[in-house]
């Protein structure tokens, strides 16, 4: 007796379809990942929290970097037509937000000030910051280099330029009532 099978095609070299990125947009200027600070700033009695957003967008996070208040909520929509898993082991602010899909958001509240680092399980190239802060002075600066920190109260600060590759930049300025007191940095900062 001969027992014929019919021979089934080959499987596809792929379990999954592929998930081709669409063409990378522009990128932001590197100077737009700096986070411009008063170090030694005032506490206020009231801290009003922020809302912001970090888009994981063809497996990256958009904006990279993101300055708030402490008390603030940052979302993370995913606008890939895949799954992320956001996640930070940071000391300011651990969490994971676990997977999901594209269209849906998830959002994390930051109470503690400090650097909190964040990735995706999935995509182990995605990284973004967050620097939470106890005050309100601080400004991340415009594609031109352009920052304005406002209503700094009048008095001697140190003044700080943080970016992750290069670390902190600092210096001195006066605050006198009334007037708008001018600083430049100059970092070393290279586009990717």
């Amino acid at each position: 007796m001969i027992v014929s099978v019919p021979v089934a095609a080959a499987p596809r070299s792929s379990a999954y379809g592929s998930h081709r990125l669409p063409p990378a947009a522009a990128p932001q200027a590197e100077v737009t990942n700096v986070i411009v600070y008063v170090k030694n700033a005032p506490k206020p009695a009231a801290l009003p929290p922020m809302r912001a957003s970090i888009k994981q967008q063809n497996e990256t996070f958009v904006p990279h970097v993101v300055a708030i208040t402490a008390g603030s909520t940052v979302d993370f929509p995913n606008g890939d037509a895949f799954f992320h898993d956001v996640f930070s082991l940071s000391r300011s602010g651990s969490f994971d937000l676990g997977s999901y899909p594209q269209g849906r958001s998830k959002s994390e509240r930051f109470t503690r000030p400090g650097l909190v680092k964040v990735y995706c399980h999935i995509h182990s190239h995605m990284t973004a910051s967050i620097m939470v802060f106890d005050h309100p002075f601080f400004a991340v600066p415009a594609a031109d280099g352009s920052f304005s920190i406002e209503d700094v109260p009048p008095g001697e600060y140190t003044v700080t330029a943080w970016h992750e590759r290069i670390g902190d930049s600092s210096r001195q300025i006066t605050v006198e009532n009334g007037r708008t007191a001018g600083l430049q940095f100059s970092l070393p900062i290279t586009e990717k």
